[in-house]
């Protein structure tokens, strides 16, 4: 040993003996076997933490082929939804052990999915998450040969990859239900791109809801997800429009439109009532706070890495389930004014 050499670090072996099993007992309490004994575990456990032993993560991944790492490629790293959504299978996939690399596309195009790909599995990731795609980002993944399991995080079910999503279809119920039941019947729906999955799922469930209702189909506004393009569309409008509420796809652009519409002479929800998506932490605090869909991006991350595991651990796949939405009904909406 050289005089700068720090204590010995303990190892397997050395825990194994304290506890008095073999290194091959250890090895299975460490990777979560089920077959063992809980006294045997929690002795070993105990040495495990008496010891302060780490495992060598290098070892275990050639010993086992899995590195629990999970790689995240995320189709926009500045959005509410994507980088909650992120958060969430951090925080998910922490607590069941597994590490995280995230990879964010970027809208100039610099980055294909066959890099993003490329570059997660270069280090070595277990599995993939697919978080806010485009559809033409989907597109270009069922081209690659990519060796791990895939997990989607949109509205369909897939005949390639695994899937789990909120319940985006039945957020835009909710909101056009809770509209028509104040007494709307002429609704505009401002939309998010609609190259994005999640977009497409909520204006195809305006659609349908406004049919369902018997309420005038118009044509959709398509926005880019911003509150600056909310509040541009709406500082344009010159005269107090037909119709009398607006469905706005995400919190942001409901922001950029209740700003507009004011600045254009006209009151929310006096003369236009205002539905969002997302729940924003600071929704509550527009003037008038924000009646919107609230997603539980928590529930998402922990379904998300559940299915995950179960696919590289060789487990039954849970059955695919929807993350239930709720509306929380504030001021910036109300019944019509008779016009």
């Amino acid at each position: 040993m050289t005089a700068n050499a720090g204590p010995e670090k303990p190892n397997i072996r050395q825990v194994a003996s304290i506890a008095g099993v073999s290194h091959m007992t250890v090895s299975r309490v460490l990777n979560d076997y089920p077959n063992i004994r809980e006294s045997t575990r929690r002795r070993v456990l105990e040495v495990i933490e008496e010891l302060n032993y780490r495992p060598n993560l290098t070892a275990r991944a050639l010993a086992t082929q899995r590195t629990k790492r999970i790689g995240v490629v995320i189709e926009s790293a500045v959005e509410y939804g994507p980088t909650s959504t992120l958060r969430a299978v951090e925080f998910a996939a922490r607590e069941a052990g597994y590490s995280v690399s995230s990879v964010a596309m970027r809208d100039d195009d610099s980055m294909s999915p066959q890099d993003a790909v490329d570059h997660l599995t270069a280090q070595g990731v277990d599995a993939i998450c697919v978080v806010a795609p485009r559809s033409s980002s989907v597109s270009a993944l069922r081209k690659i040969t990519i060796g791990v399991p895939v997990l989607v995080i949109k509205a369909d079910s897939d005949p390639t990859f695994l899937t789990v999503s909120v319940d985006q279809q039945f957020g835009a119920t909710l909101a056009v239900d809770h509209l028509a039941e104040l007494g709307h019947r002429d609704i505009l729906h401002v939309a998010g791109p609609l190259d994005w999955l999640d977009a497409r799922a909520r204006e195809r469930a305006f659609h349908s809801r406004v049919k369902a209702w018997g309420i005038r189909e118009r044509p959709i506004v398509v926005g880019d997800w911003s509150a600056d393009f909310g509040y541009d569309f709406a500082r344009g409008v010159s005269r107090l429009p037909d119709y009398t509420a607006v469905f706005a796809a995400n919190d942001d652009m409901a922001l950029g439109l209740i700003h507009g519409f004011h600045e254009a002479g006209f009151s929310v929800p006096d003369d236009i009532s205002i539905v969002g998506f997302d729940d924003l932490p600071v929704s509550r605090h527009f003037l008038p706070p924000l009646t919107t869909v609230r997603q539980d991006f928590h529930a998402l991350g922990v379904k998300a890495v559940d299915v995950l595991r179960a696919a590289v651990e060789g487990q039954e796949i849970p059955q695919r389930t929807k993350i239930a939405v709720e509306l929380k009904v504030r001021d910036s909406t109300a019944p019509p004014r008779r016009r």
